[in-house]
């Protein structure tokens, strides 16, 4: 049974990449490829609240998360507050994050509504402490952190301020199960009841952080499929009763499909976890990276990247290759159900230094294009502002490239998806949607990813340019039409204003980003 679901999964995953290639134009062909915005077909919609992020519940409470390349700070030993079985040099303490911070919060807010997920592995091992008192010096037996009253209100207070509605997942560690060794929902009720009380509201979540990892990530030692689907009936009981209009996704999982881990990590398979649970989720949640960082080499050299893959096509496109692997899963085991991506990046363990460059603004937009294509309904950042893979500077909340990048998305791309056709080059990624907040407009996407060769469309529709590019592609900086993005005072957001295109023919420079704003296409599939 096991070899026919997976010759199934692998067939169904084919089938899903073979479906998605574009066709491109003839390296002879000297007339540009025509492209007609009012006669872009509908594909489907994403949630309003598709672009979204990660607060990892470490930053909440404090404690060892992964450690910036920059930081000059020593190596300590490890503590309870990590991942077992990690080296601890990779990590460094933080103390917890300010939520109420201006600048977080303004510019948080600029990006919304949006979805916050605060979660993580921490969040598997996590106690709540129901009470106003400070944290304890050590967490109680069974958990490898605190979280206090005054914590879980700063996330409500900020998911409330900036338009986040609240995502999470729940403890699953020892300190969680009866004698028998069985999850009990005291903790769950817990931390539900008191954020009702202070006026928030978890609008979605997770059973535990990535299940296919679980004593990794906390889970009793040995912890296996069978115990998953026990644990979860209990869970999915206890909510519907608990928090009816919860809305349960899962399984979770990730680190399938690709060779981000060695095989000799304890792991379980999404295909796994759904035989025993059945198709009771009602959202497909998975996870998402490219690579491991080049922090956890030591895992597996197998599992990393670097730079110079950046803009290949195949370094663009596991995004989608990895929507298409889970995808086919879905369609099998659990049939119909939307797909959220409730965590990805650059690549795991905290991203690579140049997650934080405008190199990798190609592969977080592409991404984007890809999964809503797909109707991938949510995609969760990790994280808002943590480590190299931060949208913000950590320290600073200085605005990254990728930030930059999903503002003008947040800011163009509407909830109704469209298929952009063909594109002239496989260098020439396009991506089309309603134009937000203008009836019959459309947003087109375009990501130049040749080194070398300008590429070029013909669109008979007037336009407004925004086209991003960097001097530097593996700086911190990128331009706006050639001006660079900045904070002004009082960290005021800079005007992002399009150049004016005439209709005809319009060509996207090498290694350059650039979003069209059509308001005037008159598709009528954007009438809303």
């Amino acid at each position: 049974m096991h070899r026919t679901l997976t010759v199934l999964i692998l067939a169904s995953g084919a089938l899903a990449v073979l479906g998605t290639t574009p066709c491109f134009a003839g390296p002879g062909d000297a007339k540009p490829l025509s492209l007609v915005p009012a006669e872009l077909p509908r594909l489907g919609a994403i949630d309003e609240r598709f672009q979204s992020y990660n607060i990892e519940m470490v930053e909440v409470t404090g404690g060892r998360f992964w450690k910036p390349y920059a930081s000059k700070a020593d190596a300590k030993p490890a503590d309870a507050n990590q991942p077992a079985g990690m080296d601890p040099s990779l990590y460094e303490y933080r103390q917890p994050i300010d939520l109420s911070t201006p600048r977080l919060r303004k510019l948080a807010a600029a990006l919304g509504p949006a979805f916050v997920r605060v979660s993580g592995t921490w969040a598997n091992t996590t106690y709540f402490q129901n009470s106003d008192e400070p944290a304890p010096a050590t967490a109680p037996k069974g958990f490898k952190g605190v979280l206090t009253r005054a914590q879980w209100k700063g996330v409500v207070d900020f998911s409330n301020a900036v338009d986040a509605r609240l995502v999470t997942s729940f403890a699953v560690s020892d300190g969680v199960r009866d004698a028998a060794g069985v999850w009990t929902p005291d903790q769950a009720k817990q931390i539900l009841d008191y954020t009702k009380s202070v006026g928030g509201t978890i609008v979605a979540a997770e059973f535990m952080n990535e299940p296919t990892f679980p004593e990794m990530g906390g889970a009793p030692k040995g912890y296996d499929a069978a115990a998953f689907g026990r644990d979860f009936a209990i869970f999915h009981t206890f909510i519907k009763q608990a928090a009816p209009n919860m809305y349960i996704l899962g399984p979770g999982g990730v680190g399938e499909g690709s060779a981000l881990l060695p095989a000799s990590m304890h792991a379980l398979t999404t295909g796994a976890l759904l035989a025993v649970t059945g198709p009771v989720f009602d959202g497909f949640s998975y996870h998402t990276y490219g690579a491991v960082s080049s922090r956890c080499a030591a895992l597996g050299a197998d599992g990393t990247t670097t730079s110079a893959a950046a803009l290949t096509e195949d370094w663009l496109g596991r995004g989608a290759a990895n929507e298409a692997y889970y995808a086919s899963i879905r369609d099998i085991l659990d049939p119909g159900k939307r797909m959220w991506l409730t965590e990805t990046a650059q690549a795991a363990c905290g991203g690579d230094r140049w997650a934080s460059s405008f190199v990798d603004t190609f592969r977080y937009l592409n991404q984007l294009g890809a999964v809503a294509k797909a109707g991938v309904q949510a995609h969760m950042h990790n994280t808002l502002a943590a480590s190299d893979y931060g949208l913000l500077d950590e320290k600073t909340y200085e605005p990254r490239p990728d930030y930059w990048a999903a503002l003008l998305w947040r800011r163009l791309m509407g909830t109704t998806v469209l298929d952009a056709g063909d594109s002239p080059s496989p260098s020439l990624h396009l991506y089309a949607h309603c134009l937000r907040n203008q009836k019959e407009g459309v947003a087109l996407l375009a990501i130049n990813a040749s080194q070398t060769d300008a590429q070029t469309l013909d669109i008979p529709s007037a336009s407004e340019a925004y086209t991003l590019t960097a001097q530097d592609l593996m700086g911190a900086e990128v331009k706006l039409n050639g001006n660079p993005l900045k904070l002004g005072a009082d960290d005021a957001l800079p005007e992002l204003k399009g150049t004016p295109t005439r209709s005809g023919k319009v060509t996207f420079a090498p290694q350059s980003i650039t979003f069209l704003a059509l308001p005037k296409a008159k598709n009528t599939n954007c009438r809303q």
